[in-house]
C-alpha cells in the first residue's frame, strides 16, 4: 500500500519539486497550497490530490487534513515547507508584517502539525519533516525577522522529539542553504525605509551580494531527495546544499566573535 505524504506549500520551489519527486516515487501525495490554480499541472498526475491550505487559516488546515484521510487513508509523512523571508531593517518593519512572519513561519507549522497529530497517534506512526534552514542555525544582515522564525523552527523540533517519539512519531528538520527558488522574488518581503540613512550602507551590500548568492544556490530538487533521506535516516538534522555544509563547519569551529567577524568581511560591513 503507498504511503502518504502531505506538502504544504507545494505551487512552487520546494515544496513543488517535492510533489513530483515523491510522485514518481509512488507516493501519494497531497499538494496544498493557498490558490489551487497555482498547482494544475498536478491534476494529471495519479495519486495527487490538490487542495487549498492557508497555514493562517485553521478551517482550511482542519479541511485538507479531512480530506487526505477520506481519500487515501491516512497521513504518514508532514511536509512543513510553507513559509517566507522578511527582510531588511527591523525598524523599518512594521508589527503587522513582523507578526505575519511568525504567522506564517512559526505559527502556521504549528497549527498544522497539531491538525495531523490526531491522525498519527491513532496510526502510532508518522514523521514530520520541518523544512527550516541553515538560517535557523547561522544568521545574515538584514534577517533578523526571517532568522527568528526558523531558530523558533529549531527548538519546537528538536523537543517535540521527547514528547512524540514514544507514540511512534519522528522529527525531522531538513536545513537548506541558498536554494535556486523564487526566495528572492515573491517569497520575500523586504522592508526599508530610505530615510532611515543610518541602514542603508548594509541594505545596499547585502542587495549586492544577493547575486553572489544566488549563483551558488542548489536546484530545488536536491531539497526534495533529502527530505526521503530524512524520512528514511535516523538522524534530526538534514543540511542541503554546499554552501550550508561550510557554513556549519565554520560556525562549529569557531568562537562566536570569530564568526560574526568573518560575515561582515563577506558582506564588506
Amino acid at each position: 500500500m503507498s504511503k502518504t505524504i502531505l506538502i504544504t506549500g507545494a505551487s512552487s520551489g520546494i515544496g513543488k519539486a517535492a510533489v513530483h519527486y515523491f510522485n514518481e516515487k509512488g507516493w501519494n501525495v497531497v499538494a496544498t497550497m493557498r490558490n489551487t490554480n497555482d498547482g494544475e499541472e498536478f491534476n494529471e498526475l495519479e495519486n495527487v490530490l490538490v487542495t487549498r491550505l492557508d497555514v493562517t487559516e485553521e478551517s482550511s488546515i482542519q479541511n485538507t487534513v479531512r480530506e487526505s484521510v477520506e481519500k487515501f487513508g491516512a497521513i504518514d509523512v508532514l511536509v512543513n515547507n510553507a513559509g517566507y523571508g522578511a527582510g531588511g531593517p527591523m525598524e523599518a518593519t512594521s508589527m503587522d508584517k513582523i507578526k505575519r512572519q511568525f504567522d506564517v513561519n512559526v505559527f502556521g507549522l504549528l497549527a498544522t502539525t497539531q491538525a495531523v497529530l490526531p491522525i498519527m497517534r491513532k496510526q502510532k506512526s508518522g514523521t514530520i519533516v520541518n523544512i527550516s534552514s541553515i538560517g535557523g542555525r547561522v544568521t545574515l544582515p538584514m534577517f533578523s525577522l526571517y532568522h527568528g522564525t526558523k531558530w523558533a523552527v529549531e527548538g519546537i523540533t528538536e523537543s517535540l522529539q521527547y514528547e512524540l517519539g514514544p507514540i511512534g512519531i519522528q522529527l525531522k528538520l531538513v536545513e537548506p542553504g541558498a536554494i535556486a527558488t523564487d526566495f528572492a522574488g515573491r517569497s520575500l518581503d523586504f522592508n526599508n525605509d530610505e530615510n532611515l540613512k543610518e541602514y542603508q550602507g548594509t541594505v545596499g551590500k547585502l542587495m549586492n551580494a544577493m547575486g553572489d548568492i544566488a549563483a551558488i544556490a542548489a536546484p530545488a530538487i536536491e531539497v526534495a531527495k533529502v527530505i526521503d533521506e530524512a524520512i528514511h535516516g535516523d538522524e534530526l538534522r538534514y543540511l542541503v546544499g554546499e554552501d550550508a555544509i561550510q557554513m556549519m563547519g565554520a560556525r562549529n569551529t569557531m568562537t562566536d566573535k570569530e564568526y560574526l567577524a568573518m560575515t561582515k568581511e563577506r558582506f564588506g560591513l
